[in-house]
């Protein structure tokens, strides 16, 4: 020893008998030891020599025990042997590779073990507890910064001793006998500190110290299983008892194997009397067969390889080492640990797990201490289902929740063994404990399903169908097994493994059985080429999957009792003070996350959300009122899954993108899109029927011996699945497995595994009866096989030239290159398509062109020969282009149609979104508004009293928002389909405003009385929407075209509601119209196979008769009395917007036919102003309807003004035209400047 350090340790004092005499320096040498440890080198010397002059038995303890009341000095002990019981793989990173430092390595591992018998004893602890004790006492505005650094001091010191691993070789301990760490924890038991850590990790005021409670009881119960400690102090149960006789039996079988096997032998004598043999059809080095100088009875162990030198297996290819295996402690210990776990369970399990997960995901604490949770769990979790289980002691971690925090962390482990392989063994152990906590999950959920309590059954059910649902849950053991390697994962990790997927698939089975469709998610990573800034659309959700979702959600809510957990209520935060949105538009968004939360079933996050915007925006109850009862809550989470919430678009992108158009044409984007399909159980099997899978279980089933029979189990119902649910039993035939079929078969104890020997004889079967069908079995037998390879084995090869690229012949090769050269500088635009017609085999297609031209190497590549698209090639403009747009825009800048007349008149045809760029770039406009299309109004001016058709006021209402939504489009990829699109728009907005529906068009007299009885039901409104949309698919529906079935898209709360009818369905039926046909349809559709005349005759027939109408008319305006003075006055107030929606309900009134006796005064008294005042409070009521359904008509592209015209306003006028026209125009101009400001809104 340093003759420094020998000094210090000589002033601490000295023993005499039991008693400690301390120097008076003794303090200032504890300190001096803490600083000298402060400055030791990489070997850890100083430690090194202080171990081996046994300072912490000799000198630390007996000051702890006997100066105890020294508080100084009993600090700075507590200080020093906490950082020399440190573990040495702190001290050293990690274990050496250097021959040197790692004997310094063990020698520190050494002096830790002899620290830890030195504490075995109930004096240092019993020190221990009381001083923790008196600490405790103290209340937290009494306890000092001291106070809590020696309870943190104390706390480490324990968790330290407890980390020193066992001496294999010293302690030579038989299970039922103490070891060293059973003195251990005996020493903590008796001294009472056990019961300081139950009260530490119950106790709200200690949270602070709630990982250092979860590490010390992991190392705790480090060498206990949970099994083990359920068993204790009970007997055997019968399972164990058929167990254990199982076992002896299998001995006793390969014993009696053995005898018969020595009897059979002959006497020997010696080697030379044994005889010689030749081995006929076994052939030596040379050409003659092998002579073999042994007894005939050991033939069969004889192999080529005998003498041989066995060949070292490289380090990179071993597999990997088991940890240590659990011993059984003494049986007072493991009832004190039992006892231990019962109380932690009842009173401390749930908060001590909560408040882990909460420091965990703020990332509060070190790295890897989530294997301490992970650990917990499992432990936990096995323990309470095999002590009478009970679901209230764990369901802090019984959530879906914890599925995910695990299968994140499974995810994340799997990653860093790919990347981190230096300490590969490291993150495989760490992904074997997350593996074991999935499975208590998935084993805690299984025994919820056979619990007595039905609101148990009910939470098992949420789980199940959540985590069956996401697609994630359920390919996380098709990752594991197709990912598994031998060299870096122990066994045991595969044999929990394939354990868990069993348990997963028969769980997942029984749930699918009691359903007859179940709806599962889909996700598809799908890698595109990005060309452009195009919107996605968004995903339409049907209304089955909206219920489906509903009702897990609803049961999960009940379940829960509608409480939430305290971290979930204070992590939720529904607005963002610092955000400058502002809370109005926040109030919008809060609601569409608390949709978004629903609509991925996370029914508490959702309940939160709500609450919390609650209590943000208690005004006007948007939110639900203060005093809210539950079942209104769910009624309002209800209405809030199912309503249309409008969708922030996503923000515009910068300037400088949009010049950086060419990079993102080559830019590769993955997209997720997720789908919802219909489960099918054989189906996702099938994805087990994979070579990578497979191999797995075989490798496991080499070691059937030694396996548990629930493994071996597992491992035969897997590959029964596969030979015998999908008929995949070739994909075994494999020489490997064979021969470890024939090990099972002639074992002496294979009546202990009759499932395996079963299942080897009927896979032996099969393949013999192939291999009479098949003469290319047996070589098949070398090779494994994936689904396609079996088929063909069974079903019979394809034959020589199937499936093969087609061959070119010297002849066509020769053309092709003649026909090449006489095109290739001619000035086509596309060669391909010009070489085709004169190809003398017709059935060339341009791929097979392209890619013989690029073999023949007459092209570089693929690229040079790709298929132009029109307009895409049009990208500057010259000047001379620049000159032409700005004279045509000087020319027809006063016109109607601007931007129309341009489009028509450059030469180098362009799409609008070019056009409108180049414009605001030149300065010649300062923003899109100034190219809109301009509409006359002069058919409804001042002085015009004609009668005004709904065409007409719709026409005054809209300005053409098609055009403003196709200028903001700027997808280059579709510049073609845009110019193709504006034309038909043109020619078909021209033909709606030319002409009227067509006159001639013969009315269906057999709907005619459907169409009425449905206007006495007051269903004109969702009649009128579906004329529209006849007209519409007629006018878009070519006479000679291929067309498609079109779906009724109901926006409205009305036409949905029409669509529940059954008078309103059997009016779609007369009409030829169908209803969706499985599942997969949502909305009734108008059939390819119905004609363009045959929908516009649909469509006429809708119409009312005209004595309908106008009777309707007259019986309407009769109900409105004399006018009044005071409902003048308030004429006088009605808003234009008002009076313009008021205007759209009386077109749809008088399409009504009401027969009301006491109504009979004549109607043309009153004119359509007066009668619009006198339904103020009806148009009121419908506003925000009649609003949007004129905005909803904008966004149409006005394909729906056309039809509008076929019912005509049958405007009443009197004498004072004058004033009447007035009354009508005025509303007019004002709703559009609003649809103006709206569609601005938009822009910006």
């Amino acid at each position: 020893m340093n003759c420094e350090l020998l000094a210090t340790c000589s002033a601490l004092g000295y023993l005499e008998k039991d008693s400690y005499q301390k120097e008076a320096d003794c303090l200032e040498s504890v300190k001096d030891l803490i600083r000298f440890l402060r400055h030791e080198d990489d070997t850890r010397d100083v430690r090194q020599q202080l171990g081996a002059g046994q300072i912490v038995q000799n000198d630390l303890l007996p000051i702890i025990i006997q100066h105890g009341q020294d508080k100084a000095l009993f600090d700075a002990c507590i200080r020093l042997m906490v950082n020399l019981t440190q573990p040495a793989m702190l001290c050293f990173g990690k274990v050496p590779d250097d021959p040197v430092f790692r004997h310094h390595f063990l020698q520190v591992t050494s002096h830790l073990q002899a620290y830890k018998e030195a504490f075995a004893g109930e004096a240092v602890f019993g020190i221990l507890s009381e001083t923790l004790y008196t600490l405790l006492q103290l209340d937290w505005e009494q306890r000092q910064e001291e106070d809590n650094l020696l309870i943190e001091r104390i706390l480490l010191l324990v968790r330290n001793v407890l980390h020193v691993p066992a001496d294999p070789r010293e302690e030579k301990k038989v299970d039922d006998d103490a070891s060293i760490h059973d003195r251990l924890l005996w020493a903590i038991h008796m001294s009472g500190f056990d019961d300081l850590i139950k009260f530490l990790a119950s106790a709200q005021s200690e949270q602070q110290w709630s990982l250092h409670v979860l590490e010390i009881i992991s190392l705790m119960f480090r060498d206990q299983t949970p099994e083990a400690l359920v068993s204790a102090g009970h007997a055997r149960s019968a399972e164990e008892k058929h167990r254990d006789s199982q076992e002896l039996e299998a001995l006793r079988q390969k014993e009696q194997a053995a005898k018969r096997t020595r009897t059979l032998q002959r006497g020997t004598r010696h080697s030379r009397f044994g005889g010689s043999y030749v081995v006929e059809g076994l052939k030596s080095i040379g050409d003659r067969d092998v002579i073999y100088h042994r007894n005939v009875h050991n033939f069969k162990s004889y192999t080529h390889d005998t003498g041989k030198a066995v060949r070292r297996v490289p380090k990179r290819n071993r597999q990997a080492r088991e940890c240590k295996d659990k011993r059984r402690s003494a049986l007072n210990v493991r009832l004190f640990l039992r006892e231990f776990c019962v109380d932690f369970l009842e009173n401390c399990y749930n908060r001590l797990m909560y408040l882990v997960k909460e420091s965990l995901i703020r990332e509060q604490t070190q790295q890897h201490d989530e294997t301490y949770y992970l650990w917990a769990l499992s432990f936990f979790m096995a323990f309470n289902r095999g002590n009478g289980f009970r679901a209230d002691l764990v369901s802090e971690t019984m959530a879906i929740r914890a599925f995910h925090y695990i299968e994140r962390n499974i995810t994340n482990y799997y990653e860093m063994l790919l990347t981190d392989r230096k300490e590969a063994t490291s993150w495989s152990r760490r992904m074997h404990l997350a593996l074991k906590a999935y499975q208590e999950l998935l084993l805690t959920v299984n025994e919820m399903d056979s619990s007595q309590d039905e609101s148990i059954r009910q939470s098992s059910s949420v789980i199940k169908s959540n985590i069956f649902y996401l697609m994630e849950y359920r390919d996380i053991f098709l990752t594991l097994l197709r990912k598994y390697d031998e060299t870096s994962q122990p066994q045991s990790y595969l044999i929990d493994l394939v354990e868990s997927t069993h348990l997963f698939l028969r769980m997942l089975e029984r749930f699918c059985k009691g359903r007859k469709s179940l709806m599962f998610q889909k996700k598809k990573v799908r890698r595109r080429r990005s060309h452009g800034k195009k919107k996605p659309p968004a995903a339409e959700t049907s209304p089955e999957a909206l219920a489906e979702t509903w009702k897990i959600v609803e049961e999960e809510l009940k379940a829960s009792g509608f409480q939430l957990s305290e971290s979930l209520t204070e992590s939720t935060v529904p607005f963002d003070a610092t955000s400058e949105t502002p809370l109005e538009e926040q109030r919008t968004e809060a609601m569409v996350r608390v949709q978004d939360a629903l609509l991925v079933r996370l029914a508490p996050e959702a309940l939160g959300l709500l609450r919390a915007a609650r209590e943000v925006w208690p005004e006007g109850d948007v939110f639900g009122s203060a005093d809210v009862e539950p079942e209104e809550e769910l009624e309002l989470l209800k209405q809030i899954l199912h309503a249309n919430l409008p969708r922030s678009s996503p923000p515009e992108p910068a300037a400088e993108e949009e010049y950086d158009a060419a990079e993102l044409e080559e830019e590769e984007l993955e997209s997720v899109q997720v789908s919802e399909k219909e489960f099918n159980f054989l189906d996702f099997i099938k994805r087990f029927s994979n070579p990578s899978i497979v191999r797995p279980y075989l490798l496991l089933l080499k070691s059937y011996s030694r396996n548990t029979p629930h493994t071996n189990h597992c491992i035969a119902r897997m590959l029964h699945r596969l030979a015998v649910d999908l008929k995949m039993e070739a994909q075994i035939f494999q020489l490997s497995v064979f021969n470890l079929f024939n090990k099972i078969l002639s074992d002496p104890a294979a009546a202990a595994y009759t499932e395996l020997v079963t299942f080897a004889k009927f896979v032996l079967k099969r393949f013999f009866s192939l291999a009479a069908q098949n003469n290319k079995a047996y070589v098949e037998l070398l090779f494994w096989k994936n689904v396609g390879a079996v088929r063909e084995m069974t079903e019979g090869y394809s034959k020589d030239g199937e499936g093969t690229k087609p061959t070119w012949s010297e002849e066509e090769e020769q053309e092709l290159l003649k026909l090449y050269e006489e095109h290739r500088d001619s000035e086509v635009p596309d060669i391909v398509e010009a070489l085709l017609p004169f190809l003398s085999n017709s059935t060339r297609t341009r791929r097979q062109v392209v890619m013989q031209l690029v073999h023949m190497g007459l092209v570089e590549n693929a690229k040079a020969l790709k298929k132009q698209k029109k307009g895409t090639q049009i990208v500057i403009w010259t000047e001379d282009q620049e000159e032409e747009l700005q004279m045509l825009y000087e020319e027809y800048k006063d016109s109607d149609d601007v931007l129309g007349n341009l489009l028509k008149k450059l030469t180098a045809k362009r799409s609008r979104a070019r056009v409108v760029d180049k414009l605001l770039s030149m300065g010649l406009v300062s923003e899109r508004r100034e190219l809109y299309k301009k509409r006359s109004r002069s058919a409804h001016g001042k002085s015009s009293g004609k009668r005004m058709t709904e065409e007409e006021f719709n026409d005054g209402l809209q300005d053409d928002p098609s055009d403003r939504d196709d200028e903001d489009k700027e997808d280059d990829e579709s510049e073609e389909s845009d110019e193709e699109e504006e034309q038909q728009r043109e020619t078909q907005n021209g033909k709606r405003r030319s002409q009227s529906l067509p006159s001639t068009v013969e009315r269906r007299p057999d709907v005619s009385a459907m169409v009425s009885a449905l206007l006495q039901e007051d269903m004109s409104g969702p009649l009128l929407w579906l004329q529209k949309s006849l007209y519409t698919t007629a006018e878009h529906r070519k006479p000679d075209g291929l067309a498609q079935d079109v779906p009724l898209v109901p926006l409205f709360e009305e036409n949905e509601d029409a669509m529940e009818n059954k008078s309103f369905k059997k009016l779609l039926r007369k009409l030829g119209i169908r209803p969706p046909k499985n599942n997969q349809e949502s909305f009734w559709r108008i059939p390819a196979q119905i004609s363009v005349s045959q929908l516009q005759s649909a469509a006429a027939a809708l119409s009312p008769r005209v004595e309908d109408s106008n009777g309707g008319g007259e019986q309407d305006s009769s109900r409105s009395p004399p006018g009044e003075s005071q409902e003048e006055e308030e004429e006088e107030e009605v808003s234009g917007e008002q009076r313009a929606q008021a205007l759209r309900a009386l077109l749809l009134t008088r399409k009504r036919k009401h027969t009301t006796s006491g109504h009979t005064a004549a109607a043309s008294d009153f004119s359509p102003t007066e009668e619009t005042d006198n339904t103020p409070e009806r148009s009121r009521e419908k506003a925000a309807t009649k609003r949007s359904r004129v905005l909803d008509d904008d966004d149409d592209n006005d394909e729906e003004n056309g039809d509008d015209s076929a019912m005509a306003m049958d405007m009443e006028t009197t004498g004072d035209a004058d004033s009447d026209g007035e009354d009508i125009s005025a509303p007019v101009k004002r709703r559009r400047k609003v649809v103006l400001i709206d569609e601005e809104d938009d822009e910006d």
